[in-house]
């Protein structure tokens, strides 16, 4: 049987799944002989958690919980590509010790403009991190494997071999046009509460950090394939303690920076949604956790003050995240209570770390 990319829930079948969980190697015999569905909806999918009956004969690892995600490839004009898919079913296939759960199918459909991804369920076990607060060895941990799947695809030779070459200045200029198109609608919307000095910095950075950006392509230690989007949402945590971690939904859009700077994913982590005051308390350790472990897996010749200046560029980056909900009107005025948020903490890093000096 093709693989099909599942266009909704009700595609679900008992043959649906017998023939996937075959295919995968999680069911050697008998058959899925009955579920249960529990639908939930997101902002850009369509969830279903799902409990798997199995014939008596049935062998193999028998997955009893799963996790469907659909996802059309339409928001406002953006589109989503096979990023997802191939997060699961490519790019990290049989490497063993790395924050990304089991994965029994995912299949992108150019045609239907969808995808889906089967996984396991870990929601007996495993939160997303909203409301939670960061510890160190939480911090540590994801430090840890984003440090093993970014050595995975670590520098330009390895990035050219899979098809994922470094962004050119063309590229860059289009992610960083989408954020600058919500500039004046943020500032207009939010003048008034925050620090003057950030409407002369915010003018100061979309003139000459995406500059910056480009000359970094130059080198290309340092450049691996990037998750992109290490929100709370996107990390799942146990319920009790801070191991293991897992990293979910790496759903950027076709214009986002698939390769980048490994360090943009801590940086992401860190300044885009931590409190200044925790950041500023673990950002250090974790960074120093996060170089040890690129070493340790093989990673040569960059040194810890190329760290530290990557992540100075790639802290500023969450200025262009704020930016960018504002290019919609709703958005803009709708999530103002997210994007805000988001702009104050990017705007104390920026200060915090001197990123102005990184062009001064």
């Amino acid at each position: 049987m093709p693989a099909i990319a599942i266009a909704n829930l009700d595609q679900v079948s008992n043959q649906w799944l017998t023939q996937v969980l075959t295919d995968s190697g999680a069911l050697i015999a008998g058959s899925v002989t009955a579920f249960t569905l529990r639908r939930d909806e997101r902002r850009l999918s369509e969830v279903g958690y799902l409990e798997l009956v199995y014939s008596p004969d049935a062998k193999g690892a028998c997955p009893a919980n799963l996790f469907l995600k659909i996802c059309a490839t339409d928001l406002n004009g953006d589109f989503l590509g096979p990023s997802e898919v191939n997060y699961y079913a490519r790019d990290y296939v049989g490497v063993e010790g790395l924050p990304i759960l089991t994965c029994y199918d995912a299949v992108y459909s150019a045609e239907l403009g969808a995808y889906h991804i089967l996984l396991d369920d870990v929601s007996a076990t495993h939160r997303e991190s909203h409301g939670r607060m960061p510890t160190l060895d939480y911090g540590l941990a994801l430090a840890e494997g984003l440090a093993r799947m970014h050595a995975l695809w670590w520098g330009a030779a390895r990035l050219a071999a899979g098809g994922e070459p470094i962004p050119t200045a063309a590229h860059i200029e289009r992610y960083v046009s989408i954020a600058r198109a919500g500039l004046q609608p943020m500032l207009e919307s939010c003048r008034d509460e925050i620090d003057s000095r950030w409407e002369i910095a915010l003018f100061d950075i979309f003139d000459h950090h995406p500059a910056k950006m480009v000359e970094r392509t130059a080198n290309g230690n340092g450049f691996t394939l990037v998750h992109g989007d290490a929100n709370p949402g996107n990390i799942l945590a146990p319920v009790h303690g801070d191991r293991p971690v897992y990293l979910i939904d790496r759903q950027p859009f076709d214009w986002s920076l698939t390769t980048w700077i490994g360090a943009s994913d801590i940086a992401y982590m860190t300044v885009h949604w931590w409190e200044p005051d925790v950041r500023r308390e673990l950002e250090i350790p974790i960074l120093r956790r996060y170089h040890d472990h690129l070493l340790a897996n093989g990673v040569t010749d960059y040194s810890w003050e190329q760290l530290l200046l990557d992540y100075r560029l790639s802290a500023v980056q969450s200025v262009y995240v704020a930016s960018e909900w504002c290019r919609f009107e709703d958005d803009c005025a709708e999530l103002k209570w997210l994007w805000l948020m988001q702009l104050q903490r990017a705007m104390t890093a920026f200060f915090d770390l001197d990123c102005g000096g990184l062009w001064r």
